[in-house]
């Protein structure tokens, strides 16, 4: 399951080079249902994994939002509210290969609108193999909702993934969260390290039990509460495009990895196997996504990046090695 607790309505528009201040003749932009939670859902379902997307939806952007999500085949279920869900607008460079996104403030929820998600979000996360929350947090629904939703599912045993910034960063974290999916500067400003080992340490300190950190070019970072090391891995060429899926798609990764194994930031061989397959498997998702035009979606050769990523294991004195797994 996933929950996005601030959705978009996703409006993305590609330009053959994006001048500022001047007026550009553009072909017709699509329209997506959107936020972090969603794109998560759609990788997911697209790999024909079962999945349903929580959500919140309102106003004339709201029925627009809702009207694409059915279409999409997403199994979903829709919370409504009294404010317009927001709108998120991509402008894609095709020269250069980036995007500028402007991203609107979430109406903010009213106390029972932000009770009924997270009554939703319980009643079908009980049974779910997995729980991804995703994005930023509206006005209503902030880190104390977060931590709360958080810690009740993991009581009742279920893994849940937390991809958000700011101060719910550190909520999910002291709720328990059974992973965190922060990227290279998400991580540096909420612990102020530089050292993105040593600032996945401090949120396992406070009590979550994985990290997966993206870290740009710089490939992406596992580490685990209950084991000794972590894992890195990288593709070894730079991929251009829209980057604005790319987290989202190592989210469903994880997800993903979780529903598979249950166990895996235990102190295991299988465990430590299962999380250089999951590295190597959200690097590849992540970079796949890149080359997508819009986000939620995985180029059809993600499945061969995988061959291309290179795994690297780190000891707890600093020391890397590669894991068996990268010849795998």
């Amino acid at each position: 399951m996933t929950v996005t607790p601030n959705p978009a309505l996703d409006l993305t528009w590609h330009v053959d080079r994006l001048q500022p201040g001047e007026t550009h003749r553009i072909d017709p932009g699509a329209a997506r249902a959107g936020g972090k939670g969603l794109n998560v859902a759609r990788v997911l379902h697209s790999g024909r994994r079962e999945v349903v997307a929580v959500t919140t939806t309102g106003g004339a952007v709201g029925a627009e939002f809702a009207a694409e999500l059915a279409a999409s085949g997403i199994p979903h279920r829709l919370v409504p509210v009294g404010g317009a869900t927001r709108r998120s607008i991509a402008i894609v460079d095709e020269t250069s290969g980036d995007a500028t996104v402007l991203n609107e403030r979430g109406i903010a929820l009213e106390p029972d609108e932000a009770a009924a998600l997270a009554a939703n979000a319980l009643e079908l996360g009980r049974t779910a193999d997995a729980v991804a929350i995703c994005g930023s947090l509206p006005p209503g629904f902030g880190p104390d909702e977060l931590g709360a939703l958080v810690r009740t599912l993991v009581d009742g045993g279920v893994p849940v993934i937390v991809d958000t910034s700011g101060p719910g960063l550190a909520a999910a974290a002291r709720a328990g969260a059974t992973a965190l999916k922060p990227n290279a500067e998400e991580l540096r400003a909420e612990t102020g390290l530089d050292d993105p080992v040593a600032g996945a340490r401090a949120l396992l300190g406070l009590g979550a039990r994985l990290v997966v950190a993206s870290l740009g070019s710089e490939g992406l970072l596992v580490v685990s509460a209950d084991a000794p090391g972590g894992i890195r891995a990288r593709l070894p060429r730079t991929l251009h495009g829209n980057a604005t899926g790319a987290g989202d798609a190592a989210v469903a990764a994880i997800a993903a990895a979780f529903a598979e194994t249950p166990t895996l930031g235990a102190d295991t061989r299988e465990a430590a196997d299962a999380r250089a397959r999951l590295a190597r498997r959200a690097t590849a998702w992540s970079a796949s996504a890149v080359l997508m035009p819009f986000a939620g979606d995985l180029a059809p050769e993600h499945s061969a990046l995988e061959l291309e990523v290179v795994v690297t294991t780190t000891s707890t004195d600093g020391s890397v090695g590669t894991d068996p797994e990268a010849s795998a």
